[in-house]
């Protein structure tokens, strides 16, 4: 039984796989987090210019 257990405690192949589970769930959220910040910032410099380009049309 002690063999069994120490075995077990041994296996290293489903560690791996949740350890590349975590690693694409960091890179997601860090992508996500990028992408946003980058459409608030985008957003506003597009509305910037639009009230510009709205100012000299006038």
């Amino acid at each position: 039984m002690t063999k069994i257990f120490a075995r077990f405690l041994k296996d290293e192949s489903g560690a791996t796989a949740i350890e590349y589970g975590l690693i694409a769930a960091l890179i997601s959220v860090a992508l996500i987090t990028g992408a946003t910040a980058l459409g608030g910032a985008l957003d506003k410099q597009f509305s910037e210019i639009s009230k510009e380009i709205d100012y000299t049309a006038k």
